[in-house]
């Protein structure tokens, strides 16, 4: 039997539709639904999937929405929203994806996050989020751990205004295949726990404040693809552990402090495709081996001194 959604008259969502001819002149311009997400939404408890994204919705969350304990995936991306994130989110116990990604959210994370044993991915990219790394998140890690559930696979910070030190409660995640810090104000060194998460294939550490040296255990992460460090203030040699990690493809640390020679291992890294070294301090001859970079398409060394 179908089911439709009525609106009050008075319902703040506006739904606009438009003829191609309507956006001859607005090439910059795109079809999308605008207002408000409606109080109402709270009455279709038997959501299982919602995807919102790619609109222009805006103002905050309404409360009503905690009522959707039966929603799995959940995708807010690319809106207007703003406000705190909503503490309710942590009581929508079935929850396995949350995208809030490129809207205007503010505040910390709600430590209600815990309590969401069944996420696999957030994604809270380009908003305005503040303070540190929450403990939260390493209970919500552990919680699935112990509970022999499935463990979190993405966490997607980067584009806040995040700040402190990476916590070390981040390696007890270790199904992570995605880490995405960048364009925060982390400092502080990278810790060697980093090691533990052997399963991690994307790591985007860039555009921080980063401090010490690269640790020699990033040779454990044997599936990594790409690393990403740019921008910091890391200093030493590039590590000849890094050259051990024969599945890069990308390899990111320009605008450091890094120094010394390139060994000859570089020639490990065959599966390689964009090599970023310029602006550091590095010095003496390019190593012979680097033809072994069969893959290479971009190789960037300017500006080393």
């Amino acid at each position: 039997m179908n089911q439709d959604v009525l609106f009050r008259s008075d319902s703040p969502i506006n739904l606009e539709g438009y003829t191609d001819v309507d956006w001859t002149d607005c090439p910059d311009l795109r079809r999308s639904i605008t207002g408000r997400i409606p109080r109402e939404f709270g009455i279709l408890s038997f959501f299982v999937s919602l995807d919102l994204g790619s609109n222009n919705f805006h103002g905050n969350l309404p409360q009503e929405m905690a009522h959707l304990h039966r929603l799995k995936f959940l995708d807010l991306s690319f809106n207007n929203f703003r406000g705190a994130i909503p503490s309710w989110f942590g009581f929508l116990h079935q929850l396995q994806v949350i995208n809030i990604r490129n809207n205007s959210f503010t505040g910390s994370i709600p430590s209600s996050f815990s309590n969401m044993s069944t996420l696999e991915t957030l994604n809270l990219n380009f908003n305005s989020i503040d303070g540190q790394i929450p403990k939260v998140i390493a209970s919500l890690i552990n919680l699935r751990e112990l509970s022999g559930l499935p463990i979190l696979k993405g966490l997607y910070l980067s584009k806040n205004k995040l700040r402190g030190h990476m916590p070390t409660s981040l390696s007890n995640c270790s199904q992570l295949q995605i880490l995405s810090l960048s364009k925060n104000e982390f400092d502080e060194p990278i810790h060697s726990e980093i090691g533990r998460l052997s399963n991690l294939q994307l790591l985007y550490l860039g555009t921080n404040h980063f401090t010490g040296i690269i640790p020699q255990e990033i040779e454990n992460l044997a599936n990594l693809v790409e690393l990403w460090m740019e921008g910091n203030q890391i200093t030493g040699s590039v590590p000849i552990s890094i050259f051990n990690i024969s599945s890069l493809q990308i390899l990111s640390l320009w605008k450091n402090n890094l120094s010394g020679f390139l060994p000859q291992e570089i020639g490990n890294l065959s599966k390689m495709q964009i090599l970023q070294l310029s602006g550091n301090k590095l010095i003496g001859e390019i190593p012979k081996e680097i033809s072994n970079l069969v893959e290479l398409e971009e190789l960037l060394l300017a500006d080393n001194s």
